[in-house]
């Protein structure tokens, strides 16, 4: 089963055969008390998204693993040679996330302090 082991916080948000949606706690960046774009995301591709729309994948595209917080705001991709790899490497970025072992802060160049507060609160980070 695909994201066997996903933390309870994530959910699969779409899921197609190049490229999977998974989403932090949809319930609280609902869109009310923070703007829709701040729900955390995390996006496995065959190829990077930055490609140009309608360009091809090719069979030696790595699978990519990104973490965005905004749409402009994300953590450096990691890279895995499949797809099984890169699903295990989500799942396991995911587990950080929810536990508070990833320092979105350091992505950030204008920072959101309420935003910040809340992911701390979530994710019981205290620093």
């Amino acid at each position: 089963m695909a994201f066997e082991g996903l933390a309870d916080d994530w959910v699969v948000w779409s899921e197609e055969r190049e490229k999977v949606v998974l989403a932090y706690r949809p319930d609280v960046f609902d869109g009310a008390a923070f703007p829709a774009p701040c729900l955390p995301t995390l996006y496995l591709t065959k190829g990077r998204r930055s490609r140009h729309p309608g360009t091809q994948t090719r069979p030696s595209d790595p699978w990519v693993v990104t973490l965005y917080l905004e749409p402009e705001v994300n953590r450096s991709p990691d890279e895995f040679e499949t797809r099984d790899a890169a699903e295990a490497g989500a799942v396991g970025l995911a587990e950080r996330f929810a536990a508070g072992d990833v320092d979105y802060r350091d992505i950030y160049q204008v920072p959101r302090e309420d935003y910040f507060a809340k992911l701390d609160e979530l994710t019981g980070r205290t620093d």
